[in-house]
């Protein structure tokens, strides 16, 4: 009995050492996701998943350009989630408050990024580091307050409507479609020109369905979005139109010869995940996966690439 007794009691000790090594797990990989998150991180190997599928569908070299735009991503929006504290305060209390803590933290690490990233563009030619200091140059015009003392007529361009979300998705599209082809020194073909327009499209709707659940801080701080003047179902319907243009813009790249069947398939596989998406924006407005969810659709397509390279 003695010895029964004791077996039991050393499986219970077990079982109960391997929960509480779980629930450390667990509870390190909350702090993890918190972390990449709330400082923008995750969006870094978003956007090197998404150069990775631009070098794919053009046939491009391997090159840092992955690289470099990854750490462009992270500095531009620390530093957009760093000026946008107050803001975020109203609709996103938690990451305010990570921002806050570690506001000293965020600027280093961004401005360590963007000079890192530039020193690298710097090996891929002038056209690259154009390209690399872009982005940069697109935020400040987007999210700082120096065009409004230029003149009473003038505003951010964050705080215009439908300009604010093209100024971001244009940005991102020339950096994921021209800086692979700068660093292989590869000239502007109309293959090129329809994976921008691509990505362009993406970036708009990717934008757009993060802002509504910033709406009610949004119209606090004057910021007109989309969901902020059309509302929610409207703006629904307004994304669906520019997923309407995605599709249309595959189906020109695929009956010109541009673009494979099965590179155009695996593209509009992420189309119908952004779809779905789409869809359910009105119910779940207020739900914090409706701001990281849009970004995954990258992940869906490079998925379907793959697949199809099998193929």
């Amino acid at each position: 009995m003695s010895q029964k007794h004791d077996r039991r009691t050393a499986r219970s000790g077990d079982s109960t050492w391997l929960l509480a090594q779980l629930a450390r797990i667990l509870a390190g990989a909350k702090r993890l996701w918190a972390v990449l998150l709330y400082s923008s991180a995750y969006l870094s190997v978003v956007t090197v998943v998404e150069v990775g599928i631009a070098m794919a569908v053009l046939s491009l070299p391997l090159s840092p350009a992955p690289v470099v735009v990854g750490l462009i991503t992270f500095a531009v929006y620390a530093n957009d989630r760093i000026a946008d504290v107050d803001d975020d305060a109203v609709d996103k209390p938690e990451q305010a408050a990570f921002v806050r803590r570690n506001r000293d933290v965020l600027y280093v690490a961004a401005a360590a990024a963007y000079g890192l990233a530039v020193a690298v563009a710097m090996l891929g030619g002038p056209a690259a580091l154009a390209l690399a200091l872009l982005p940069g140059a697109f935020w400040v015009l987007y999210a700082s307050d120096w065009l409004p003392r230029l003149g009473s007529r003038l505003r951010r361009l964050k705080d215009v409507l439908v300009v604010n979300t093209a100024v971001v998705a244009f940005a991102w599209a020339v950096s994921l479609t021209f800086l692979p082809l700068a660093f292989a020194d590869r000239g502007v073909t109309p293959a090129a020109g329809l994976v921008f327009a691509y990505f362009f499209l993406r970036s708009f709707v990717d934008t757009e369905l993060p802002n509504v659940a910033d709406r009610e801080g949004d119209r606090e701080a004057g910021v007109r979005t989309l969901p902020v003047v059309l509302g929610l179902e409207r703006t629904r319907l307004a994304l669906y139109a520019v997923d309407a243009v995605t599709a249309a813009v595959l189906a020109y790249a695929v009956a010109a010869g541009h673009l494979s069947v099965l590179v155009a398939l695996a593209l509009g596989v992420g189309l119908v995940y952004s779809v779905a998406v789409t869809s359910l924006l009105a119910r779940s407005a207020d739900r914090d996966w409706l701001t990281v969810a849009p970004e995954l659709e990258y992940l869906v397509v490079a998925a379907a690439l793959s697949l199809a390279a099998l193929a």
